[in-house]
């Protein structure tokens, strides 16, 4: 596949994906066609969704990189890069706790203006058109 038809399989951008591969967070090396034109396989799109999902859900690209360099290497890592994805989950555990409090703060003040508009505002007249 080409980069185009990756950028739209991903819904990335071609600047990021030439952006990830030089930062080097693609699992294997880009290869080249005709003319040095890159071309991807359908692992390097599961592997950029993964990624995806990971840049998505907060993770810093060093860390990216970190786990990707472990992938890569194989046998042998699986403790480290399961030490990195537990250590993501819990982040986000803590994100989605933090997210939980500003939503009930936020239900609580949307409930107070509802009920100060509910107060102050006018009765309608009998037999008006709402």
């Amino acid at each position: 596949m080409s980069i185009g038809e990756v950028a739209a399989r991903t819904g990335l951008t071609i600047d990021t994906l030439r952006f990830y591969e030089r930062e080097g967070i693609l699992a294997n090396p880009v290869r080249r066609g005709p003319g040095g034109r890159r071309r991807y396989a359908e692992h390097d799109i599961a592997w950029l969704n993964m990624c995806i999902v990971l840049r998505g859900s907060g993770m810093p690209i060093p860390a990216i990189r970190h786990y990707t360099e472990l992938a890569r290497a194989g046998e042998g890592t699986e403790r480290e890069r399961l030490a990195i994805l537990r250590e993501h989950k819990t982040r986000i555990a803590g994100q989605i706790a933090q997210l939980h409090q500003c939503m009930d703060l936020i239900g609580y003040k949307i409930g107070v203006y509802e009920d100060y508009l509910a107060e102050s505002e006018p009765e309608p007249e009998p037999g008006a058109i709402l």
